[in-house]
């Protein structure tokens, strides 16, 4: 027993090291000259721009979900990566936030260097995308808490707005309008479900009406909303945003809204994609749908009645749909699908 290495227990550190190596150039590609400590050092460390009055920074965490599995199972992992990134960033654009940095934690049961380069090099595309620099990470390799062959991913966002330019949930009222943006497929969300449903078919099936197969359909990255964020906050003042992840449009647009509002969803208004409806046609519950999924709107925006004609003209081409409006709260519903 007195000859035992690290490895001997199921950690690898030399694969740790190989990975960081692998790792390096994309995460420096995100750098610019606010970082001043990055990769490979104990903390990040990033300077603040100047010309703010009073500077808010914006965070948020969040993960990807049972996603990965089908990322595994197809081998596919860089669009993980940029999944991890847009969905923070967008969390965090619905108060208007600019990104600043961002961080991944990556952990799995016995570390395979070339898949995290994968899945690091997408959360990179993304962040360069976003003007965002990722100074960080953590890489834990834990036998006997994670399968052999699985993973799991997290990200850490910090943005930045003017404390008079933040978006909040104070601000909408009776007669409203609520704007849509279409998302591009279920993004990070309701894949414990989907996996259930699809679990005896192979994600190479292409099923009638979907015009591909399951696999690039469901590993379709998650829409980042920033631009089109950009572009309304420049256009018109925006009331409120809520990015529709868990709960659907049914538990996150009220999130954007003041108690005593509701919002009042017209479903005919957009065409929910073929997915969408071939989810449902396994024998989903219809309400059921509505609370765990997107439905083809990853973004709704609040924006007063008079603004509405410059919003759409700021977000021309973007897929933007008026959805319904804000009314009074009647009841307990907070959301009223009509």
């Amino acid at each position: 027993m007195g000859d035992l290495r690290y490895i001997d227990a199921g950690v690898d550190i030399d694969a740790g090291n190989r990975a960081v190596s692998l790792i390096k150039q994309a995460v420096g590609s995100t750098h610019t000259d606010a970082v001043l400590a990055g990769l490979g050092r104990f903390s990040g460390a990033f300077a603040l721009p100047l010309g703010y009055t009073e500077p808010v920074l914006v965070s948020s965490t969040d993960s990807v979900g049972t996603k990965v599995k089908l990322a595994i199972a197809t081998g596919r992992h860089r669009g993980i990566g940029v999944d991890l990134v847009n969905h923070c960033v967008n969390d965090i654009a619905v108060s208007g936030a600019e990104p600043l940095f961002f961080l991944d934690y990556f952990a799995t049961g016995k570390l395979q260097p070339e898949l995290l380069a994968e899945v690091v090099a997408g959360a990179a595309d993304a962040c360069k995308a976003a003007g965002c620099a990722l100074i960080g990470g953590e890489t834990a390799e834990m036998p006997d808490v994670y399968a052999l062959g699985d993973y799991d991913i997290a990200g850490f966002i910090v943005g930045i707005v003017e404390k008079a330019a933040l978006i909040d949930d104070t601000h909408a009222a009776a007669g409203d309008k609520l704007i849509g943006l279409p998302s591009s497929g279920l993004h990070t969300n309701g894949f414990s479900m989907v996996r259930y449903l699809f679990k005896e078919e192979t994600l190479d099936t292409v099923p009638p009406g979907l015009g591909r197969s399951l696999a690039d359909e469901l590993l379709e990255p998650h829409r980042s909303y920033l631009e089109p964020l950009r572009l309304a906050r420049g256009a018109a003042t925006i009331l409120g945003a809520a990015h529709i992840t868990g709960g659907g449009l049914v538990e996150n647009v009220p999130r954007a809204l003041p108690d005593g509002l509701a919002a009042e969803i017209r479903r005919s208004t957009w065409e929910v994609p073929p997915i969408f409806r071939l989810i449902e046609s396994r024998g989903v519950l219809a309400d059921e749908m509505w609370r765990t999924f997107n439905m083809g709107i990853g973004m709704v925006l609040v924006v007063r009645p008079e603004a509405a004609a410059e919003v759409f003209r700021a977000l021309d081409g973007s897929g933007a749909v008026e959805i319904g409006s804000v009314v009074e709260q009647r009841g307990p519903e907070r959301v009223r699908l009509v």
